[in-house]
């Protein structure tokens, strides 16, 4: 039995699931995940009649993404495996994503999951059907030439709320588009499982998030600094 956990953007989702298959999830939207994850995962645990020592891993996550949503995920994930003394998954946000494409078409060959990064920059990456990562992970200002190679002799279905703001952009016939692709933790069942007899887990103590652009603290609007 695996948890996992999704944070990476404004919603917030957790998931059971076993050998590969979602038993049950919970989603939250909106900016809350410091306040809503745990609590979130308690009543999960509680429909389940679940300790978390009967589990045999926690999966999250593990970005690109919103830096603090990501730093809640794990930092959650970390406390939950190291506490019961189980295994931690990292599992690629836009493989997530990547996966919950080709479950709802399943005449997809190739898709490029997409998060919206501020701009017309967002964080994207093309992977196969078979889980093949065709261009890496990667921070991409989007314009009328991008995704040219891929898009030459191939069908590229984009999804995400990065894909959102491109459609007037990339104008190839080669494009399509998928609306409602959300990163969430009722997708990660299978890559979670995978991993976890793949024996690909992470340290408890060395994780981190792929954050993949570093942050930026910024100053409030009107918030006057005394020195």
């Amino acid at each position: 039995m695996i948890l996992s956990i999704e944070t990476s953007t404004d919603v917030c989702s957790v998931a059971l699931s076993d050998a590969g298959k979602t038993l049950m999830s919970l989603e939250h939207d909106g900016a809350q995940h410091a306040a809503r994850l745990s609590p979130m995962i308690a009543e999960l645990m509680g429909k389940a009649s679940l300790n978390y020592r009967d589990l045999d891993a926690v999966a999250v996550s593990s970005g690109p993404g919103s830096y603090t949503g990501l730093r809640i995920g794990a930092s959650t994930a970390k406390g939950i495996a190291y506490a019961a003394g189980i295994k931690l998954i990292a599992v690629p946000t836009l493989s997530i994503m990547a996966r919950a494409m080709f479950d709802a078409d399943p005449e997809c060959r190739t898709v490029c999951p997409m998060i919206d990064a501020r701009r017309m920059e967002v964080y994207a990456a093309v992977i196969g059907r078979d889980g093949q990562i065709i261009t890496q992970t990667a921070a991409v200002v989007v314009d009328g030439c991008s995704f040219g190679t891929e898009l030459a002799h191939n069908e590229v279905t984009f999804g995400g709320n990065g894909a959102d703001k491109c459609r007037e952009v990339i104008k190839s016939p080669n494009a399509r588009f998928m609306s409602g692709i959300r990163p969430l933790a009722r997708d990660m069942a299978q890559l979670a499982y995978d991993r976890l007899q793949a024996g690909q887990v992470e340290s408890i103590a060395y994780f981190e998030p792929f954050y993949l652009k570093e942050f930026v603290a910024t100053t409030p609007k009107n918030k006057v600094l005394n020195y």
